[in-house]
């Protein structure tokens, strides 16, 4: 089991730029597929962002694909979602997800989450 703890939220216009960090603990992400999501109100947390393996691949999804980036700092244990090029629609509560299968982009398989982080893009 791997804790998990975002952080990097806020508010930001359209256009600009956020990083999401999330810090985790208990066991090396290294050693997991590590997975970012997020939730808008009245729906379910599953929306999938985008995935990062043990080797460092990365997958989006495609309406962030070319403005977001995911990146892993094993040294510290970390993940890192850099969004750029935000949009109104990007506005969500983010988790960041770790799953010990096979990288997917099915939230169902990713065992342990974060609290989540909000980011709000305004117009």
């Amino acid at each position: 089991q791997v804790r998990l703890a975002e952080s990097g939220g806020g508010s930001v216009q359209a256009g600009g730029s956020l990083r999401l960090s999330c810090e985790a603990s208990g066991s090396p992400v290294k050693d997991y597929c590590m997975g970012w999501f997020r939730q808008t109100p009245g729906k379910e947390r599953g929306e999938r962002v985008g995935f990062i393996d043990s080797d460092g691949s990365a997958k989006y999804a495609e309406n962030v694909k070319g403005r977001f980036t995911i990146s892993q700092d094993n040294a510290k244990n970390a993940l890192y979602l850099q969004m750029d090029s935000l949009r109104p629609e990007d506005t969500a509560m983010y988790y960041c997800a770790a799953t010990d299968l096979p990288c997917t982009m099915d939230p169902g398989a990713f065992d342990d989450w974060g609290q989540g982080t909000q980011v709000t893009v305004s117009s």
